[in-house]
């Protein structure tokens, strides 16, 4: 057989699926027990295995992944044990062996980060507790991801170790998802009022300390003018810039410094300088110093950074809106059949096997199958496909779309966590959680940042106080504070992570589901894009277009003989030729084995017989001349040619074409465009593959490559120095697909092949592959452009609000122009990330 024969060296029992089920919650009193399987050759033995373990006594539920070589079932203790599962799967020549499963992986919402520095902190702290294999702390999205030892660590530690540093512990996400976005709305609130109050007075404080600008305020003697700016920036400091001071308070007990140190010594210097001026001016006269207030810069600075962090806030709230947008997708009740009668109920408490009624214009809460009545389907928020798809009965429905006419009834499936919907959510939020290589310099910066800047403030108060020129005092505060409020580690704490989770946000809205941010950098840096063909360049349902016999055979014949076989088979090109016998009476085969990637071999009334590629069956069979000039004509059109031998001697052939996808030429081209070279990987015959390629104006082909060598195909692309981008369908191309730089699986709204896959297309689409390109290098341009503004607005703005320039031209920032630049850096990182969304196919 051509190319993807895998070694079927079972059949495909009716109606079992071979690849990985999400399975739904188990049963109450029932267990999950993981195994790992050792002597599958095929996706048939995955799906042989996962049937004798289901009609088990005692099974509720059996799943099989051939890919990862597992399997996971849930039994009733009392009826089964996992001892029994492994005796009756030896029995079929299979291996099984319990699987201890004790690595975990978790999100945890957190409240109260800031900056770089408090995500820093907080790996630090988690990756200290024994256990705990990675952490990944996103200042985005304001969640932990953490993958540990089930048996040595969990939850209750992570809670007290995240309490210890001086942050809030807001549950896990998977059982509150909306305890985050609770926190940050009431976050968002208590920063409004804030702001609120911090607008509405600062105004006042910068009109009274600035007499030269408007000169009315002279009339108001200096000491009740002192006392008003007092009362005035008292509530600013004390109550709209508390959020700083509560974080520099508790960064204080745990000896650490972050950006709440930095504004809130900045702005209590100031406060308190100028209070110490108010109440005790004769201090300040008897020493011959100026009665100089600065409430102004501290209220000023409250006022900047707290719209900068409003903003900022939001922004990230915009930045996540993906995930939340997918969530509240799913109704909050169903219409379930109880007998002759319909009963709403919550959605969450559906659970697999009840039947649900869908009326038009609803959502469908779970997972299931159509029992009964004809519907469309808006998909979008799904695939990105604006199009209605048609259903019927049989039909699987995912939960979250939306019935545009007619009635229907299903059954569920899937619920919960375990739906398309919620399986989508999550690998979406833990993509978004992921770090890319780039932030590992952020990271480090990041740890270093605070006491660095500290120390430069304070080198600044000295020198200005010994060197300056007068008045010393004044200058040397004002630019220490300068320097401790325009210091933004906010910038570089976000620049990687906001355009992360507004690139994997915006790609899942397109119906491009990435698996983390390190697939974000590969597919930015790809030069060679890999096609493998059947399935994936072409339609995946070859058609049989003629038929040739030898001299002295008939088309029938050839064709049942062919179809004997290759009804044994679950290869898209057998189910083709068994389509095309349709109607005929097929003889009887026997002794069949399937020989990967060649073909098939059997018996039929004791007979030899040989049915697969012309190369594989000519080299045991001889092949009449006028057969082999009927192949290069074939071949030379495209089609694939399949031999039929009979005994010693080539009894005919087939030639079957599977049509391009309507979009691949003009894919190609795109890709062409985008500086990519474009090869196709394929198990054809030369001449087929030739055509093929030159119909798409490929830039090469790699053609009767078996698929245990597509693997080593790519790595020699890699060791060329390509960086490969490999497009498949994520089951038969799963070796190949996790060799590439970036593997991308085109999958189906119910399949999300991510197993051996960086990147899966929830939709048979060939557009999006560029459109993934394209993303990945948006995605990148901005996380650079993000970093560049974040490492090079503190290089440059540190030294110029220390007065570094003052010497020679006399340019120094004032601390209110100071925080309105830190204010502005920050939110222009997260501004900038959310360009992405414009992003569009």
């Amino acid at each position: 057989m051509p190319e993807k024969a895998c070694g079927e060296t079972c059949p495909l029992p009716e109606g079992a699926p071979s690849g990985e089920k999400v399975s739904g919650a188990p049963p109450q009193g029932a267990e999950v027990a993981l195994f790992r399987i050792s002597g599958m050759s095929c996706a048939a033995c995955a799906a042989r295995i996962e049937k004798v373990l289901a009609h088990l006594p005692g099974v509720s539920e059996a799943s099989v992944n051939f890919a990862a070589e597992k399997a996971r079932v849930i039994y009733d203790p009392q009826k089964i044990s996992p001892q029994k599962m492994v005796e009756a799967i030896r029995k079929e020549g299979y291996g099984l062996e319990p699987l201890v499963s004790e690595r975990a992986r978790v999100a945890v919402a957190i409240g109260g980060m800031s900056c770089a520095a408090c995500v820093a902190r907080l790996e630090k702290a988690l990756s200290k507790l024994p256990g705990v294999f990675e952490v990944s702390v996103n200042l985005a999205s304001g969640k932990a991801h953490i993958v540990y030892n089930s048996k040595v660590v969990g939850p209750p530690d992570f809670r007290r170790a995240i309490e210890a540093e001086g942050y809030s512990f807001l549950g896990l996400t998977e059982e509150a998802p909306e305890a985050a976005a609770v926190a940050e709305e009431a976050r968002l609130k208590g920063l409004k009022r804030r702001l609120l109050v911090a607008w509405l007075l600062s105004p006042f404080i910068f009109v009274l300390s600035m007499e030269k600008l408007f000169p009315f305020v002279s009339r108001i003697p200096l000491e009740t003018r002192h006392l008003v700016l007092f009362f005035l920036a008292t509530p600013v400091e004390f109550y709209a810039g508390w959020e700083f001071l509560r974080g520099a308070l508790k960064g204080l007990r745990h000896r650490t410094a972050d950006m709440n140190t930095l504004v809130s010594l900045g702005t209590l210097s100031a406060y308190l300088y100028s209070t110490v001026v108010t109440f005790f001016p004769e201090v300040f006269r008897g020493a011959g110093l100026p009665l100089h207030v600065y409430y102004d810069s501290a209220a000023m600075i409250i006022a900047f950074v707290l719209l900068g962090r409003y903003l900022e806030v939001r922004a990230r709230g915009r930045a996540s809106e993906a995930v939340r947008r997918l969530l509240s997708l799913s109704p909050p009740v169903a219409r379930v059949v109880r007998g002759d009668r319909e009963f709403e109920i919550p959605a969450e408490a559906l659970v697999p096997g009840d039947v649900v009624v869908v009326r038009p214009g609803e959502r469908i809460p779970a997972d299931g199958v159509i029992l009964e009545g004809q519907t469309a389907l808006d998909e979008s928020m799904l695939t990105g496909e604006s199009l209605p798809v048609e259903k019927g009965p049989g039909a699987k429905v995912i939960g979250g779309t939306l019935n545009l006419y007619g009635v229907f009834r299903f059954r569920v499936e899937k619920v919960g966590r375990e739906t398309v919907l919620a399986t989508i959510a999550r690998l979406v939020e833990e993509a978004q959680g992921s770090k890319a290589r780039i932030q590992r310099l952020a990271d480090r910066v990041a740890g270093i940042f605070v006491p660095v800047v500290l120390t430069i403030a304070a080198v600044t108060l000295v020198v200005w106080y010994l060197l300056g020129p007068e008045p010393r005092i004044t200058n040397a505060l004002l630019s220490f504070v300068s320097v401790l409020v325009i210091a933004c580690p906010c910038a570089m704490g976000l620049a990687t992570p906001a355009a992360v989770m507004v690139g994997t946000g915006r790609a899942a809205e397109l119906g491009i589901l990435v698996k983390n941010a390190l697939a974000l950098e590969e597919g930015a840096r790809v030069t060679v894009c890999v096609f493998d063909k059947t399935g994936t360049l072409t339609q995946g349902k070859p058609e049989v277009k003629g038929v040739f016999p030898a001299q002295g055979r008939t088309e029938e014949e050839v064709l049942k003989v062919a179809a004997a076989l290759e009804r044994h088979s679950e290869h898209p090109l057998s189910r083709a030729v068994v389509e095309a016998a349709r109607g005929l009476e097929l003889p009887e085969a026997r002794e069949i084995e399937a020989e990967p990637g060649q073909g098939l071999s059997g018996k039929i009334e004791g007979e030899p017989i040989l049915v697969g590629k012309p190369d594989w069956v000519g080299s045991q069979a001889r092949i009449p001349q006028d057969l082999r000039n009927k192949i290069d004509r074939e071949a030379s059109f495209g089609r694939t040619v399949v031999l039929v031998a009979k005994g010693s001697e080539v009894i005919g052939g087939l030639s079957l074409a599977d049509a391009l996808r309507p979009e691949a030429v003009e894919v190609v081209k795109e890709l062409k465009t985008l500086g990519l070279k474009v090869f196709m990987l394929t198990g054809d015959h030369r001449a087929t593959a030739e055509a093929i390629a030159r119909e798409l104006t490929l830039d090469g082909f790699l053609a009767e490559v078996l698929p245990e060598d597509k693997a080593r195909k790519i790595r020699e692309l890699k060791a060329e120095g390509h960086r490969v981008m490999m497009v498949g369908d994520g089951v038969n191309d799963a070796p190949a697909l996790a060799q590439a730089d970036l593997g991308v699986a085109l999958s189906s709204g119910t399949d999300i092949a991510l197993e051996s896959a960086d990147v899966a297309l929830m939709r048979p689409d060939l557009r999006l592959v560029p459109l993934t390109v394209r993303l990945c290098r948006a995605t990148l341009r901005i996380i650079k452009q993000n970093l560049f503004w974040a490492f090079g607005y503190n290089v440059l703005a540190i030294p110029l609000a220390a007065g570094l320039l003052y010497p020679l031209w006399g340019l120094r920032l004032s601390p209110p122009i100071a925080a309105a630049a830190m204010a502005l850096s920050s939110v222009s990182v997260v501004g900038n990330a959310l360009r992405l969304k414009k992003i569009s196919l």
